[in-house]
Parts: C-alpha cells; sequence; structure tokens
C-alpha cells in the first residue's frame, strides 16, 4: 500500500529511528575494511596490491548489483527488500568468517562479495526512502541524521575488530618473519581463525535484525510519487538518458565513495609507509571516522538553516583539496592528522551528492538511484589504484594525484553538474502545460 508524505508525518520519527539503525549496521560492516586490508595482508601472506582486493571485491558487488537491487526492489518493495539485503548480508559474513579460517583468499573475497551484494540492496532502499521522507530539500539533513549513525559505528569497528582480532598484531607479524615454514602456517592459521567467531556473530545479528525489520511498522512508501519530476502531467515518458545530472551524479558518487575509502580505508597503509607501527595503524580508519562525524554534526546544525546543501557541498570539495595538499606537504602523524582531517571534508558529500542526483526523476527514482548506488564501485577503483601505482611513485604523490582531481570534479557537480538538464525540463514542461491549458 502506497503511503503519501502526509501520511508518514506521524510516524516520522519512528521511521528515522529505524532506518538510522540499518545505516548504523552497514556502517559497521563497511568500516570494518579498512583493518581487514591489514589483517588480510598477514593471514593471507598477501603483498599490497593482494590486500587492497578487500575493499575491490566489496565494492565491485554495487556496480553489477545495483540495478539488480532496483528490480527487486520492484517486486518486493523497499520494506521487505531491506530484509532481504540483511539477510544476503548474514550469509555473507558467515562465508567470510568460514573461508578466513581456512585461509583460501578467493572464497573471503567472495564473502565479502556476498555482502556487499545485500549491502547494494539495502543502500538501493534506504537512501532514496529517507531521501524521499520528507521534502527533497531538506533530504542532506535527514541522510545527515543516518550518517551519524553510519560514522558511530565506523569509529566502533575498527576498535572491536582491533581489540578481538588484531590485538598484538605487529608483535606477530615479527614472530612470522622469523618463523620457520611449518611454525610460520601455524601461526598464520591460528590468527586467520581469530575472525571466526566475531563474523559468526554478527552473521547471527544481522539475519534476527532482517526479521525485525520484516515485522516493524516502516510504511510503504513509492518514490515515484514523492519525488515528482519536472515534467510530471506533461506527458513525459522518456528514458534516464534524458537526465543527465543523474549521470554526472553517479560519476559524482564514484569518486566521491573513492576519496571516501582512501581516507579511510587506505589511511591505515597510509600510516605504515611512514613507517608507523602497525599497532597503530589498525586504528588510522577510526580517526577518520572520527572526523566524519564531527563533520555531520556541523551539517545537521547548520544545511538548510544557515547554507544550501548544493554550497556547503562546494566548500566541502574546496577543503578536501587544501587537506589533500596538507598531506603531501607533511610527513609521518602530521600527514596521517591531514588524511583524516578528509572525513570532515566529505561527511556532508553523500548527503548532498545522492539527493541531487535523484531529484526529479519521478518514476524514474528507484531505477536512477539503482544508478547512483553502482558509483560506489569508485571506493573498488580508486584504492586499487593507489596501490598499485604506490609501487612504482612515491605514496605521498600517488595519493595527490589520485584525490584531487576527485574533489575538483565533486566541486564541479556542486556548482553546475547537478543542473544540467533540469532547466530545459522544466521549461519543457511549463511550455506543456500551457499548451494544454489553452486547448
Amino acid at each position: 500500500m502506497s503511503v503519501s508524505n502526509a501520511n508518514v508525518q506521524p510516524r516520522y520519527l519512528g521511521s528515522i529511528a529505524i532506518i538510522g539503525a540499518l545505516f548504523f549496521v552497514f556502517g559497521f560492516v563497511t568500516w570494518l575494511n579498512g583493518p581487514l586490508i591489514a589483517f588480510a595482508q598477514l593471514a593471507f601472506d598477501l603483498d599490497e596490491v593482494g590486500a587492497f582486493l578487500v575493499p575491490m571485491a566489496f565494492y565491485l558487488s554495487y556496480f553489477f548489483l545495483a540495478v539488480p537491487s532496483s528490480a527487486i526492489l520492484r517486486r518486493t518493495g523497499m520494506k521487505r527488500g531491506m530484509a532481504l539485503g540483511l539477510l544476503v548480508m548474514a550469509i555473507g559474513a558467515a562465508v567470510f568468517g568460514e573461508f578466513t579460517t581456512q585461509r583460501w583468499y578467493p572464497g573471503a573475497l567472495g564473502g565479502l562479495f556476498v555482502i556487499g551484494a545485500g549491502l547494494a540492496v539495502l543502500q538501493t532502499a534506504v537512501n532514496p526512502y529517507i531521501s524521499i521522507l520528507g521534502p527533497i530539500e531538506g533530504a542532506a539533513q535527514r541522510i545527515a541524521v543516518m550518517g551519524i549513525c553510519n560514522k558511530i559505528a565506523g569509529i566502533l569497528a575498527p576498535i572491536v575488530l582491533g581489540t578481538m582480532v588484531l590485538h598484538g598484531m605487529g608483535d606477530l607479524a615479527e614472530q612470522v618473519k622469523a618463523a620457520d615454514p611449518a611454525t610460520k602456517a601455524q601461526l598464520l592459521n591460528t590468527f586467520a581463525a581469530s575472525i571466526h567467531g566475531p563474523y559468526l556473530l554478527m552473521a547471527g545479528l544481522l539475519a534476527l535484525l532482517a526479521v525485525g525489520v520484516l515485522f516493524s511498522p516502516l510504511p510503504e512508501l513509492r518514490a515515484s510519487e514523492a519525488n515528482r519530476s519536472v515534467s510530471d502531467g506533461a506527458g513525459d515518458r522518456g528514458s534516464l538518458l534524458r537526465y543527465p545530472h543523474l549521470w554526472l551524479g553517479a560519476l559524482c558518487i564514484f569518486v566521491y565513495v573513492g576519496v571516501e575509502v582512501m581516507a579511510g580505508d587506505a589511511i591505515g597503509t597510509y600510516g605504515h609507509s611512514f613507517g608507523l607501527p602497525l599497532d597503530k595503524t589498525k586504528f588510522f580508519t577510526s580517526l577518520t571516522l572520527g572526523g566524519m562525524l564531527v563533520g555531520y554534526v556541523v551539517g545537521l546544525i547548520v544545511i538548510p538553516r544557515f547554507i544550501s546543501q548544493e554550497r556547503y557541498l562546494s566548500l566541502s570539495a574546496v577543503l578536501g583539496v587544501v587537506l589533500t595538499i596538507g598531506a603531501f606537504a607533511t610527513h609521518g602523524y602530521v600527514s596521517v592528522g591531514f588524511v583524516a582531517a578528509l572525513g570532515f571534508a566529505n561527511a556532508m558529500m553523500w548527503p548532498a551528492i545522492f539527493p541531487l542526483g535523484i531529484r526529479g526523476l519521478g518514476r524514474h527514482t528507484e531505477v536512477g538511484s539503482a544508478v547512483m548506488i553502482m558509483g560506489i564501485a569508485g571506493g573498488a577503483v580508486v584504492p586499487q589504484l593507489y596501490a598499485v601505482l604506490k609501487q612504482h611513485l612515491d605514496f605521498q604523490l600517488v595519493f595527490l594525484l589520485l584525490m584531487v582531481p576527485c574533489y575538483l570534479y565533486i566541486l564541479y557537480f556542486a556548482q553546475a553538474g547537478h543542473k544540467v538538464g533540469l532547466r530545459d525540463r522544466r521549461g519543457a514542461a511549463a511550455g506543456a502545460v500551457a499548451a494544454s491549458s489553452s486547448n
């Protein structure tokens, strides 16, 4: 049953709380990838390029499964789709834990891909859901609340994994280097098996949450009715190709997630490249997520009360360039601090980019949201480029050359890209309505 925005208002806070819990869950799962890079490098005895297949397998699932997810959601509805996504994540967590214990890396990567597949379904549902649960102009503020939930989970994730699994990893790495082959295998088998219990627990909690969402009071929304096109009622039956701002937005999501993962997941590898100890670098992701949490709180206060989401996005992109240059110009913990501060610059980017990209799509909102979600694959491509290029160039230079162009494109989208095609469509729609009225 379809529910209009007006009818949603009595359940507004309850719906926000439930969706916030979901953002907490996928924030926790997503931001485990940072410490998992270091874990995989040691447990599977990999080089850096091999270890960076962790975020690549995870984020590539979004590219392949976002559009199929939209087709699934059309059949299931958003609410049942969220439950399905959580269940798929539970299966992926169990698979990852099992194959990691066996130290079979392709199987472990398969488990991460399945987790990402479940998240693709979940995100394809929850992002447009929270965007349309109220006026689209205030979507950035609502998503900021979700971001706070997400980033609190992201701060906790590396700390929990670091305490439960990665404790003493630096000493273990030294023992492995000095050990004979048989002892090395025994040490790594024990280390790899330590992740099995936590991931089985995670699988169980995700399955329980799936059942909880299925029977929750979340209203079923129709995105096409809430996010009306500027040409609705004017006879427009065009395809998504007629909405260039959507495709520019998807590319913006691509580069944004790339810089977000670089600042969050790759920061440990970045710090270790200065020679900083593993027992310190495994917690660096939490520093970035702390910066993002502060950024979300600031965004929640000032958007749209004092500044528009477009203007804030522009300022965030400029700050990203400045902080990246600061990281390049310094060394050691100071440079790491600049990278962590990118969390603040990145915080309000997704909340601004996503609603700008799907604005006015009308009946195309579900598929358009899936196209935007496909852009999350930037989290697979940009960090992998970093891992490969740093084998041949100075790692700080590679970081600079990858990050600055991404932030400049985000600045373009904030200034002009999100408007491309919309003005023409508004003019055409107004003309069609005027012609209809004169007949």
